[in-house]
C-alpha cells in the first residue's frame, strides 16, 4: 500500500531546501537497482520482502530478462528525517557502457550522486566513467560500498581481512577522485595570467611569455572535500540484497553511552588506525603497529560476522534468539518462524541497520539542495566553455541570481531544461488510465446496455418476420458496435519530456520559448520581441498542455511545477526531437550539450521485408531516433537506411523496439556495419620475408597505382612527390603525404572542440567578416590559453618526431585541419613566396598579411577536406596524415581576351581586358553590312572580377557557329567567373556586354579576332547539335578536384594502412575456465594485455584489446565456452592499425619462393578492405574462378 500520496509530494515540492535530485550510478551488476527497490519500498509502493527481486524501475521486459538497466527513469519519493520532511527525486541509470547516453541525461538533471561500488569487483571501467561524468557536470557524490555480504559467505574473509579490504577499495576510489581533482587543478592554474594584464603587449600574451608555479596550484588548493571519508559521513556500508547498511555515525551513537566517550570522537575514530585500550578504556593510535584489532573491526564488523554466522553459514537458533535481545529488536512471530535463512537474516538485519534510513540520512544530510546550485555549474550550463560569461548580455548574466535563489513566484523566469525524450503508451497517461466508476456511472452503463439488448432483439425479431425476397437489405451495423469503433483509441506511444526546471513555475496553459540550438539571445534582445530577424527561426512558442509528477513506471497529472524539481512534460515530441531548452525570456540561451561518453560506433543497414512498409519504416526510425538519447538513424547516398548504436547489447535493444513498438513490421537487418580509418606509415625498412630494402628512402609504389598515376599524367618523384595540373594547365601543384607522428595524431584526436573554436575563429577573420572584434573578445582568457597550449605541445611533438619534421610542417604553417575542418589530419603551406596568415595567428586579433590570400585559398582547402573523408581506400576517412603542398604554380599569360560587341551601326566594337582590370575600346570596322535576320543574343550579360594579382582571365564560349555557306559566324561570348572573389577591393571591373552577330567574309580580316576564336577552342568541344560546349568547369571547381585527386595520388605512394576501431574487453574469470577465454579471445583477433589475480580470491581479471568488427557474439561465446563463469565488459578504446599491407603481392625472389605465386593465404586487413569496398559498391579485383584446368579422369584417357 502506497504510505505516500500524490497531493503530499506535490506540497513538498514547494519547498526547494527540503528537495532533493539525486541518481544512482555504478557499474553494471553492482546493485543500483536493487538499492533503489529498498529506498522504493520504504514509500509502499512496493513490499520490503520483493526488494531487489522486483526490479521495480526496470519496466522493460527485455531489461527484466536480461538482469541489466537499460534506461533512466525517475520516481519521487518521500522520506523522514528528524521530524522534516524530505523529497527524494530518484533517478536509477544505467551501468551497461552501451547505455552511458542514458546517464549523461541523469546527471545533467541532478545535485548530487550515489556511486555504488562492489566490493568484490572493486573500481571497475564504468566507475572511471559514471564519477568522470559527475564531475564533469560538477555534482556531489556520496560512495555506498556495496555487496559487504559477499566478503562473508563467498570469500569467507575474517573480519580484519574485510577491513583491509574494503580499506583498498576505499583508496581506489579515492585515486579516481584525485586524478580528476589534479588535472582540474591543473587546468586552472594554466589560465592563469600575469598580475598586470593592461601593461601587456599583444606580443608578450604569448603562452611561451607566461611562467606557472605547477606545484603551487596542487599544494596550495584545499582538495580535502572531494574525497570519501567514511568519518566524514559520505560513506556507508551496505548489502542491498540483504536490506542492511550503515554509516559511521550509526555505530558511534549506539557505542557512545556504553564506552562513555562523545559520540562525535567515536565517530572520528571508529574508522583508521584506531583501537581501544582494554585497561585505560581510551582510544589510542597505532593498532596496526601494536598488532591491535582496530576500532572498526572490533565494534562493528565482528557483530556482522556473528549474525551471518548464526542464521546462514553455522544456524543457531539459540544464538539468534540471544542477538535479537541483545539488539533489542522486535520481530514478529512470523518472521520469527522463517526457515528460509535469507529471508531471516534480511528481516534481522532490515529491522536491525535498514538500509533505506542510512543511505537517505546521508543523501538528506551531504548532498546539495537545489538552492545550493554552484555559480561554476550555472556557468557551464548557459555559457559554452570558449565563450566569456561575462560576454553573455545583462540580462542573461541575471538568470544566474534566479538560478540560485530558486524563484517560485510568478514574476520569476521559467527556465527548464528537457534531457531527453522517453515514449510511453498512449493508454499510460493518467488521463486514459482505466479509473473506478461511480454508482451513478453503475447505473447509467447498466441502463445503456439493457437498451442495447432490447434493440438487438427487436431487429432479430423483425428480421424473422420479412420475406425471404428481402433478404438482400443490407445490415445495419449495431449501435454498440458503432460505440466501440467511436471510442476506440490509438495505442501507439506518445512521447514524455524528462525535464528539471531551474527557475519559476511552469503551469498547464503557460506560453514559453523553446530554443533551438542556434538561437542567439543578443539578436533577440537587441531587435525585441517585436522583431524578425534570424532568431526568429530558432525558437518556437508553445503552450504547455501536460505536467507529470514522475513516478517509475507511472506517470501522475498535476497542474504546476515549482523550481528545483524533476517532472515529465507532455505535447512537445514535434518541436522537440532529444533534448532543449524552455524559457518564458528571450534573454535564456541554448543549455550547453551534454557529454556522452561512449559515441554510437556499430551500425547496421534496415530494410522492411515488404516493400510496402517503407514509409512505416520511415516513421519508426524517426520515432526511434527520438526515444533514444544516442542512437543515430541516416539514409546513405546509396538509399540504405542506417542505424547506428553505441554496441551490441544497445543495437539488439533498437531493433527490438523498432519491430515490436515504434515501427511493428517484419524487418530485414544487414550484417553489422564497422567503420574504418585510412593512414599510411613511414617507408618500412624491411620486406615481409625479414630482408632489407635496399634504398629506403625511395617510395615502392603498388604497380596498379602506378598504372593509373601514368593514366592520369601525375608525375611521381623518387621521395613521394606528385606534380598535378588543373585540366585547363593553369595551375599546377606539387603536393607530398607524411605519416604523422602518433602523439601529433592523438593530440589532435582529444582537441576536436578546439579545433572547432579555431576554426571558427579563423573563418571569420581570414573572410574579411564584419565582427570579428566581438568574436574575439567573446573567447574567454582560458580557452585562449588552450589553444596556445595546443599550438605549443604540437610544436614539441613535431620536434620531438625527429629531423624530418624540422623543415617540413611547421605549426605556423598550417594550412586547416581535416575532415570537417577539427580533424587528425593536416595540410600544411610550403609554397615558396606565399606567406599566408597562419590560422595560430587569427587567436590573438587580425593577423597581418590578410591581403596576401590567394584568389583560390579556399579551393585548395575544400579539396583537402573532401579527400581526408573520403579516402581512396575504401572511402572511409584519414586519420594521422599530413599533407604538404610544396608549390603552387599559375601560368601568367599577358595575351589579350577579345570581346565583340555590335553597335546599332556598321561597326563592331573590340574589348580588351587588360591585366590592370580595365577595358580599351576600339572601333572594328566591318565588311558588309550586318544581317537582320541573323541569330542575335540580347542581354547577355556577365560580371567578371577581375584580380591584379592574377591576369588570366577564363571565358567561357557558347553558341559559336561557322556557316560554311556564307562565310558568317555567329558567336555569343560571355565572359563566367561568377564563384571567383577578389580579394582585393583593387582593380575590381564589372563588364557588362551585349553580344550581337556579325558577318565576316573570305577570312578574318581581324588578327586578334581569329586568335580569340583560336584560344577559345582549345578549352570547347562540338555537341551533338553542332554546338561548341565548354570542356572544363570553373576554375574553382578544377582547383578543388585537382587539388582531391592529388592528394590521393600522394596518399597512394606512400605505405597505406587501414585502421580498424578496437573495444578494451576486460573479463572476469576464474582459473579454470582461462584455457577458454585465451582460445576465444586469440580467434577473434585479440590481444591480452594484462593478467591480474585479485587478492584473497580465486578470480582473474583479464584486460584485452579486440577488434570492433569481431565483437559481435563473442559475449555470447565467450559464456558458453565457459559456462557463465567469464562475463566480458566491452567498451571502444581507440584506432589500432590493422598489420599488414591490403595490397601486397609477392614480387622478390625470396617472397615467392615464400609464399609462392598466389600468395592467396589472405591477410586481416585485406578480409576488411574487400568487405568494405564490397559493401559500398565500389570494385574489388577478385578471381571468381582461378586456375580452372579441365579435370581429366583416368577412363577418359584410356
Amino acid at each position: 500500500m502506497r504510505l505516500v500520496g500524490k497531493e503530499k509530494l506535490v506540497e513538498l515540492q514547494k519547498k526547494p531546501s527540503n528537495i532533493r535530485n539525486i541518481c544512482i550510478l555504478a557499474h553494471v551488476d553492482h546493485g543500483k537497482t536493487t538499492l533503489a527497490d529498498s529506498f522504493i519500498s520504504s514509500n509502499g509502493i512496493i513490499s520490503s520482502r520483493l526488494a531487489g527481486q522486483l526490479r521495480y524501475m526496470d519496466s522493460r521486459e527485455d531489461e527484466q530478462m536480461r538482469g541489466i538497466t537499460m534506461k533512466s527513469s525517475s520516481i519521487a519519493l518521500s522520506f523522514n528525517k528528524e521530524n522534516e520532511e524530505y523529497l527524494i527525486n530518484l533517478i536509477d541509470t544505467p551501468g551497461h557502457v552501451d547505455f552511458s547516453s542514458e546517464v549523461s541525461t541523469a546527471v545533467r538533471l541532478c545535485d548530487g550522486a550515489l556511486v555504488v561500488v562492489d566490493v568484490v569487483e572493486g573500481v571497475s571501467p564504468q566507475t572511471h566513467v559514471v564519477l568522470h561524468q559527475a564531475w564533469l557536470e560538477d555534482i556531489r557524490p556520496c560512495l555506498v560500498l556495496n555487496k559487504i555480504d559477499r566478503l562473508i559467505t563467498e570469500l569467507r574473509y575474517t573480519p580484519l581481512e574485510a577491513y583491509v579490504h574494503l580499506q583498498q577499495v576505499l583508496e581506489q576510489v579515492n585515486a579516481v577522485m584525485g586524478n580528476l581533482s589534479a588535472s582540474d587543478i591543473l587546468e586552472q592554474a594554466s589560465s592563469r595570467v600575469s598580475d598586470n594584464p593592461g601593461d601587456q603587449s599583444p606580443k608578450d600574451s604569448h603562452l611561451e611569455s607566461r611562467t606557472f608555479d605547477w606545484s603551487s596550484g596542487l599544494e596550495d588548493t584545499d582538495d580535502s572535500s572531494i574525497y570519501f571519508s567514511p568519518e566524514a559521513g559520505n560513506v556507508i556500508f551496505a548489502s542491498a540484497i540483504d536490506g542492511w547498511g550503515f554509516g559511521i555515525d550509526q555505530f558511534g551513537e549506539q557505542y557512545a553511552k556504553k564506552l562513555g566517550v562523545s559520540k562525535t570522537a567515536l565517530s572520528k575514530t571508529l574508522w583508521g588506525d584506531y583501537y581501544l585500550n582494554s585497561k585505560t578504556k581510551r582510544i589510542m593510535k597505532g593498532a596496526q603497529s601494536k598488532g591491535k584489532k582496530p576500532l572498526f573491526v572490533q565494534f562493528v564488523l565482528e557483530n556482522l560476522w556473528a549474525v551471518y554466522d548464526a542464521v546462514v553459514i553455522n544456524r543457531d537458533e539459540a544464538k539468534i534468539e540471544r542477538i535479537i535481545k541483545s539488539l533489542s529488536l522486535k520481530l514478529g512471530p512470523r518472521e520469527m518462524r522463517l526457515k528460509d535463512s535469507k529471508l531471516q537474516l534480511r528481516a534481522l538485519l532490515n529491522k536491525w541497520l535498514p538500509v533505506t534510513s542510512s543511505a537517505l540520512n546521508m543523501v538528506c544530510s551531504k548532498l546539495p539542495s537545489p538552492a545550493d546550485i554552484s555559480e561554476k555549474r550555472i556557468e557551464k550550463l548557459i555559457c559554452s566553455s570558449g565563450r566569456r560569461f561575462d560576454s553573455l548580455p545583462e540580462e542573461t548574466q541575471n538568470l544566474k541570481k534566479d538560478f540560485q535563489t530558486i524563484q517560485q513566484d510568478s514574476d520569476a523566469p521559467v527556465v527548464a531544461f528537457i534531457s531527453k525524450m522517453f515514449a510511453v503508451d498512449r493508454t499510460a497517461l493518467p488521463q486514459n488510465r482505466p479509473r473506478p466508476l461511480s454508482s451513478e456511472e453503475i447505473a447509467e452503463r447498466r441502463q445503456t446496455a439493457r437498451r442495447i439488448h432490447l434493440e438487438k432483439q427487436e431487429r432479430m425479431k423483425n428480421l424473422e418476420q420479412t420475406p425471404a425476397d428481402s433478404a438482400s437489405t443490407p445490415e445495419i451495423p449495431e449501435a454498440a458496435d458503432l460505440q466501440e469503433e467511436s471510442m476506440q483509441e490509438e495505442n501507439g506511444p506518445v512521447f514524455v519530456a524528462f525535464a528539471r526546471i531551474f527557475s519559476g513555475v511552469i503551469r498547464r496553459g503557460q506560453k514559453v520559448y523553446v530554443m533551438g540550438p542556434k538561437y542567439n539571445p543578443e539578436e533577440a534582445l537587441a531587435q525585441g520581441d517585436d522583431g524578425g530577424g534570424e532568431w526568429r527561426k530558432h525558437i518556437h512558442e508553445v503552450v504547455i498542455s501536460d505536467l507529470y509528477l514522475l513516478m517509475g513506471r507511472d506517470l501522475e497529472s498535476v497542474d504546476e511545477v515549482p523550481a528545483g524539481n524533476v517532472f515529465g512534460l507532455g505535447g512537445l515530441e514535434e518541436i522537440i526531437f532529444k533534448s532543449g531548452t524552455i524559457c518564458s525570456t528571450l534573454a535564456c540561451p541554448p543549455f550547453t550539450d551534454m557529454n556522452f561518453a561512449a559515441k554510437p560506433i556499430v551500425r547496421v543497414a534496415v530494410e522492411p521485408k515488404h516493400l510496402r512498409d517503407m514509409s512505416v519504416l520511415i516513421n519508426g526510425m524517426r520515432l526511434l531516433n527520438q526515444a533514444d538519447p544516442s542512437v543515430e538513424v541516416f539514409i546513405q547516398e546509396t538509399g540504405e537506411h542506417v542505424l547506428v548504436a553505441a554496441g551490441e547489447v544497445h543495437l539488439g535493444k533498437c531493433l527490438k523496439d523498432l519491430r515490436e513498438r515504434f515501427a511493428q513490421i517484419e524487418l530485414d537487418v544487414s550484417v553489422p556495419i564497422v567503420p574504418f580509418r585510412e593512414t599510411i606509415i613511414l617507408l618500412p625498412k624491411i620486406d615481409m620475408v625479414n630482408e632489407v630494402i635496399g634504398d629506403i628512402n625511395t617510395v615502392q609504389i603498388p604497380r596498379q597505382f602506378m598504372e593509373d598515376l601514368q593514366a592520369e599524367s601525375i608525375t611521381v618523384s623518387k621521395d613521394g612527390t606528385i606534380g598535378i595540373s588543373t585540366p585547363n594547365q593553369g595551375h599546377r601543384f606539387r603536393l607530398k603525404a607524411l605519416p604523422l607522428p602518433a602523439s601529433v595524431t592523438s593530440l589532435l584526436e582529444d582537441h576536436m572542440e578546439l579545433l572547432q573554436i579555431l576554426d571558427a575563429q579563423s573563418s571569420t577573420v581570414l573572410s574579411g567578416k564584419k565582427g570579428e572584434g566581438r568574436l574575439l573578445s567573446s573567447l574567454n582568457e582560458k580557452t585562449i590559453l588552450k589553444l596556445e597550449g595546443l599550438k605549443k605541445l604540437m610544436a614539441t611533438s613535431l620536434k620531438e618526431a625527429g629531423k624530418k619534421w624540422r623543415g617540413v610542417c611547421d605549426c605556423d604553417r598550417i594550412w586547416s585541419f581535416g575532415p570537417r575542418r577539427c580533424g587528425p589530419n593536416i595540410l600544411v603551406n610550403n609554397v615558396p613566396g606565399y606567406d599566408r596568415p597562419s590560422i595560430w595567428d587569427c587567436v590573438s586579433g587580425v593577423p597581418k598579411g590578410i591581403d596576401k590570400l590567394r584568389e583560390y585559398d579556399s579551393c585548395v582547402v575544400g579539396g583537402f577536406q573532401l579527400v581526408t573523408l573520403n579516402g581512396p581506400m575504401c572511402d572511409e576517412p584519414m586519420t594521422g596524415v599530413c599533407f604538404v603542398v610544396e608549390s603552387w604554380e599559375v601560368v601568367d599569360s599577358q595575351q589579350e581576351r577579345t570581346l565583340l560587341n555590335a553597335t546599332a551601326g556598321k561597326s563592331v566594337v573590340k574589348e580588351t581586358i587588360k591585366a590592370g582590370g580595365g577595358t580599351v575600346h576600339e572601333p572594328i570596322p566591318a565588311t558588309e553590312p550586318m544581317s537582320d535576320d541573323s541569330n542575335v543574343v540580347h542581354g547577355a550579360e556577365a560580371h567578371v572580377n577581375c584580380d591584379p594579382n592574377d591576369t588570366q582571365q577564363h571565358l567561357n564560349v557558347r553558341n559559336i557557329r561557322v556557316l560554311e555557306g556564307e562565310r558568317e559566324a555567329s558567336r555569343s561570348i560571355e565572359v563566367d567567373n561568377s564563384t571567383t572573389a577578389c580579394s582585393s577591393n583593387e582593380a575590381c571591373a564589372e563588364i557588362s556586354l551585349n553580344t550581337t552577330n556579325f558577318e565576316a567574309e573570305g577570312t578574318f580580316e581581324n588578327k586578334d579576332l581569329s586568335e580569340e576564336i583560336l584560344s577559345v577552342e582549345k578549352d570547347t568541344k562540338i555537341d551533338g547539335s553542332g554546338r561548341l560546349q565548354q570542356v572544363y568547369g570553373p576554375i574553382s571547381g578544377q582547383i578543388i578536384s585537382t587539388t582531391k585527386e592529388g592528394c590521393r595520388a600522394a596518399f597512394q605512394t606512400q605505405p597505406q594502412r587501414l585502421m580498424a576501431a578496437m573495444y578494451k574487453c576486460n573479463i572476469q574469470a576464474t582459473a579454470d575456465v582461462l584455457g577458454p577465454v585465451y582460445s576465444v579471445v586469440s580467434k577473434r583477433c585479440g590481444q591480452v594485455l594484462e593478467e591480474d589475480m585479485r587478492e584473497g580470491s580465486a578470480i582473474f581479471d583479464i584486460l584485452t584489446t579486440l577488434p570492433v568488427a569481431e565483437s559481435f557474439g563473442f559475449s555470447e561465446e565467450i559464456r558458453k565456452k565457459t559456462s557463465g563463469l567469464a562475463s566480458p565488459q566491452l567498451f571502444f578504446s581507440h584506432w589500432e592499425v590493422v598489420p599488414g599491407d591490403p595490397y601486397w603481392i609477392p614480387s622478390t625472389e625470396e617472397e615467392l619462393l615464400h609464399f609462392g605465386e598466389k600468395a592467396d593465404s589472405g591477410s586481416q586487413a585485406k578480409r576488411y578492405l574487400d568487405g568494405v569496398r564490397r559493401r559500398k559498391g565500389l570494385h574489388v579485383k577478385e578471381h571468381i574462378v582461378e586456375h580452372a584446368e579441365k579435370q581429366r579422369t583416368l577412363t577418359k584417357n584410356k
